[in-house]
């Protein structure tokens, strides 16, 4: 066990979860994540392997089929795996994002119909608010269903949209999707969204009735996950996949699960970074310049003393981030310094790393190289370092306001 990112206050049984996750990566991961990402190819072996392990299914109840584990213990291990690949804990954050707005806020039926399935692995989730035209602004969306005959359950909607930026896109069979209702309840945007539940075929193409899911995005890293556009034209649909059945509370819905989501994106961020760390501080000490390791020059130690303690500051807000979130305290003002915190530190202890490396950090043989180009994900996905600030500064002057 590295002497860094060490959690105080585990119980044996998270310890030893964490610990067999630890092992998967060591065998399983790192042996073939350079040789899948350089060809950009789906961990199917992988996957299973996660699915034998229980891992879609660590933060959904026993009664559901999962482990019942806490936010805490899915981040520790979502950190290992994101150490070994990230972009194979992309494909578990999605997913957890998913089963985590169906438990919170989904209906019993929704519940007992996905959640047993999604702790297997059977039913794999992704969730889509983006839009081409959107960034984060999410009021601005112009996905919109449009209610039809019926009531109830039965109630029939039709929805025609364009989403953007869907990791697990082609992978996955149910998606949460995010569009306009303007049923004229309230003049605030935010009350006029909703989160349907959209299920489909894995696979690229017409994957359902209206649902059509084109080829993979091509990006300069975060390789080997599928990363998507969504296309609904006229998809039919009814109230019974409505997360929660009720109109009107998707964009409260979504922002639930992209706050604990912030906590996954900081976990993913410090096993990236500690990755980076190890690669680093061995690599200082295999080569050598002017007859010693160029570890024992002042320049590289200074610099792995400044990457060692971004990677161990980043990992303890993280862990008080999950911690207040599995106390039932709010987390937000914690979440999104752990995800601005983690995602910059990340960046610069990859590029630090990367410096070390010199100019064989350049060739694709070394593995800094790929995480040169998985880093930068990080500082965008759950939302950028401005709204990070944003939701930081916000929740400051709430617990800062001057009494009048």
């Amino acid at each position: 066990m590295s002497r860094l990112q060490r959690t105080d206050g585990l119980t044996d049984e998270q310890s030893e979860l964490v610990k067999l996750v630890r092992q998967f990566v060591e065998e399983q991961i790192i042996p073939v994540a350079q040789d899948l990402e350089h060809a950009d190819e789906y961990p199917t072996e992988i996957v299973e392997g996660m699915k034998e392990m229980g891992i879609f299914g660590l933060m959904i109840p026993e009664e559901y089929g999962g482990l019942g584990e806490s936010l805490l213990t899915y981040a520790l291990c979502v950190e290992e795996i994101a150490r070994g690949w990230m972009s194979v804990s992309g494909i578990i954050n999605t997913h957890f994002i998913v089963a985590y707005m169906l438990l919170q806020h989904g209906t019993e039926e929704q519940k007992q119909r996905y959640l047993p399935r999604m702790a297997t692995g059977e039913v794999r989730g992704a969730f889509s608010m983006s839009e081409p035209g959107l960034g984060s602004d999410v009021a601005a969306i112009k996905s919109k269903a449009v209610a039809g005959d019926g009531e109830g359950e039965d109630q029939k909607w039709t929805v025609n949209a364009q989403k953007m930026w869907l990791t697990n896109g082609g992978s996955s069979n149910l998606v949460a999707v995010l569009v306009r209702t303007d049923l004229g309840e309230s003049d605030s945007p935010y009350r006029n969204m909703t989160t349907f539940l959209v299920e489909k075929e894995p696979g690229f193409g017409r994957t359902a009735q209206g649902v059509t899911v084109p080829g993979k995005i091509e990006k300069m890293g975060y390789k080997g996950v599928d990363t998507t556009e969504l296309v609904l034209e006229g998809h039919e649909t009814t109230s019974a996949q409505i997360l929660g059945g009720v109109p009107g509370k998707g964009f409260y819905q979504m922002m639930d699960g992209v706050e604990v989501g912030r906590v996954n994106v900081a976990a993913r961020a410090c096993g990236l970074s500690r990755r980076a760390f190890e690669l680093g501080i061995a690599y200082a000490q295999q080569r050598e310049t002017f007859g010693k390791q160029i570890a024992q020059h002042q320049a590289i130690m200074f610099r792995l003393a400044d990457m060692a303690t971004k990677v161990e500051a980043a990992h303890q807000m993280m862990v008080k981030a999950a911690r207040l979130k599995d106390k039932g305290e709010r987390n937000d003002l914690e979440a999104g310094m752990a995800k601005y915190l983690a995602a910059e530190y990340c960046a610069d202890v990859v590029e630090q790393s990367f410096r070390i490396h010199g100019g064989y950090g350049y060739s694709k043989e070394y593995e800094i190289e790929r995480l040169y180009r998985e880093a930068p994900m990080l500082l965008i996905g759950e939302g950028t370092a401005e709204i990070q600030k944003m939701i930081i500064g916000r929740r400051l002057l709430e617990e800062y306001a001057l009494k009048r």
